[in-house]
C-alpha cells in the first residue's frame, strides 16, 4: 500500500441549525492495488484538542519538514489506517468515543509515524508495507 497523502479539516457549519462546527474530518489516500482509495475519519473535535493526553506531542503542529506544517488533525486517519487496517475497505469512519480515540494511539511508534509523515510531505507519498511496522504492540 503507497499512502499518497494526508489531511485534516476544521468542518465548518453549512447552516444554522447543524452542528458540523463540533466536529473535525481527517483523511488519508492510498494506492491499492492500482486502485486510489480515501479513508475519511469523522471525530469531535474536542479530542483533537486534548491530543497531548493521547500522544507525546505537546503543540500544534505536530511536525515541520521545511515549509510544510503538520496538524494533529492531518495525521488522525493515518493513525486510524496503521492501527486498523480494516479500514482500507471504508470510506467512511465515526469516531465520538474518547476511548476508541485514545485506542488508536495506544502502541503507535510515533518516531516512525513521523518519518511516515515525512516521507509522504518530501516525496509525495510513502510505501507501508505491514502496519505493524508503526506499532510497537498490540493493544
Amino acid at each position: 500500500m503507497i499512502i499518497k497523502r494526508c489531511k485534516g479539516y476544521e468542518l465548518e457549519k453549512q447552516q444554522s441549525n447543524t452542528s458540523e462546527d463540533f466536529f473535525n474530518r481527517s483523511e488519508v489516500t492510498f494506492m491499492e492495488n492500482g486502485t486510489e482509495k480515501t479513508v475519511h475519519i469523522l471525530y469531535v473535535r474536542f479530542f483533537n484538542e486534548q491530543f497531548d493526553r493521547f500522544t507525546p506531542y505537546q503543540q500544534d503542529p505536530i511536525f515541520s519538514f521545511g515549509v510544510h506544517d503538520v496538524s494533529f488533525k492531518d495525521i488522525v486517519a493515518l493513525a486510524c489506517l496503521l492501527k486498523n487496517p480494516a479500514y482500507k475497505h471504508r470510506k467512511r469512519v465515526y469516531i465520538n468515543s474518547e476511548r476508541e480515540f485514545e485506542d488508536i494511539f495506544k502502541g503507535l511508534d510515533f518516531h516512525k509515524l513521523s518519518g511516515l509523515v515525512q516521507q509522504i510531505v518530501d516525496n509525495g507519498g510513502a510505501e507501508v508495507r505491514s502496519s505493524h511496522e508503526y506499532i510497537i504492540q498490540t493493544v
